[in-house]
């Protein structure tokens, strides 16, 4: 398949920039496979889509303030972005792998300053813009990332390089984030509340955990003019015994987002049976791919040529995708990350 035929042309003012002012008031696209019946809802209608005994599974993945903004020696700013933590001999001294920029004029040994309580060292250069740091902080690592990082917000939400946005810190957090580790939000999520979670709860709904810690690979795009020949970077994660057992005696089994629907589809057999297991997946899924397990999908409207977009372009058939998103432009529905959402069952 060629990647061009995955492309569709979105107004740049339709690109959320902040949240919805409350989790649940955003709006929801409600698309029925068969007949491709859509619908326009809200996100606090979500509980009337659902069945007694249904089972929602949800990432409880939580994003890490990943994001550095520091100084060179020279005086010049440099912006880091963690990625996975190489090793730690204690809570002083970190090493991680990074994204730098600008990545030009820094080399092996160019330290790094954080406000007199943090100095970064590079001390390998595994690509371009890649890098492996040691962090050395006065007070542990993790006070610092507390007082200093800021959220990972991807590349289209802009913000202000001087100064936190504390709303961004508790925003792009789902309320049920639980165990760190990612730099990227399972955005689906987002759209959560506690009320909406107690309806569900008070219907008979289950709700299941899963982890899968969102890697920068999220936000990179796909260079491959032929889709079957990307490759997906692979990300950590992991189902409980326990999680496992409610999925496999569910009739029906949603997926609050793609991260949350590659965790159950990467323990899947062929007889749609998950299995408990933690590890690291690379399942790049897209049109052609046959669900094992997932029966509905609650998921963002996501970039063009994007694995995300491929994976529900997937699960609910290309036609009827490009077909969505256009009515969702045309209706001014909100895009990405901090954007409207669609129930697809």
């Amino acid at each position: 398949m060629k990647l061009k035929d995955f492309d569709y042309h979105l107004p740049e003012e339709l690109i959320a920039q902040y949240p919805c002012d409350l989790r649940d008031h955003s709006r929801m696209m409600v698309i029925k496979r068969k007949p491709g019946k859509v619908e326009y809802r809200i996100f606090q209608d979500l509980p009337a889509c659902f069945k007694k005994d249904d089972v929602l599974v949800i990432n409880d993945s939580k994003v890490i303030p990943a994001h550095l903004i520091g100084k060179k020696e020279t005086g010049a700013a440099i912006e880091i972005l963690l990625l996975s933590r190489r090793c730690g001999r204690n809570e002083i001294i970190q090493t991680w792998e990074v994204l730098l920029r600008p990545a030009k004029r820094v080399s092996v040994g160019t330290r790094i300053f954080f406000n007199g309580e943090c100095e970064a060292r590079l001390i390998d250069r595994l690509s371009d813009k890649k890098w492996v740091v040691e962090f050395r902080t006065s007070s542990g690592f993790d006070h610092f990332l507390e007082k200093y990082g800021r959220a990972p917000l991807p590349p289209y939400i802009r913000r202000d390089k001087d100064n936190i946005n504390v709303e961004d810190i508790t925003r792009y957090q789902t309320i049920y984030a639980r165990h760190p580790g990612s730099v990227a939000a399972p955005t689906a999520g987002l759209h959560f509340s506690q009320n909406i979670l107690e309806k569900l709860k008070n219907i008979g709904v289950h709700i299941v955990p899963v982890t899968l810690h969102v890697g920068y690979g999220t936000f990179l795009p796909i260079e491959t003019d032929i889709v079957e020949k990307h490759v997906m970077e692979e990300e950590f994660f992991e189902i409980t015994k326990e999680a496992a057992k409610v999925i496999n005696e569910a009739k029906r089994v949603i997926a609050a987002g793609t991260t949350s629907t590659r965790v159950i589809e990467s323990v899947a057999d062929e007889a749609g049976k998950v299995k408990p297991l933690s590890g690291h997946t690379g399942l790049f899924v897209y049109p052609g791919y046959r669900f094992k397990r997932v029966n509905g999908l609650i998921t963002n409207f996501h970039l063009p040529r994007s694995s995300l977009f491929l994976l529900v372009c997937a699960f609910a058939g290309k036609d009827l995708m490009i077909k969505a998103y256009n009515q969702a432009i045309q209706n001014h529905f909100r895009f990405y990350s901090y954007g409207d959402c669609m129930l697809i069952l």
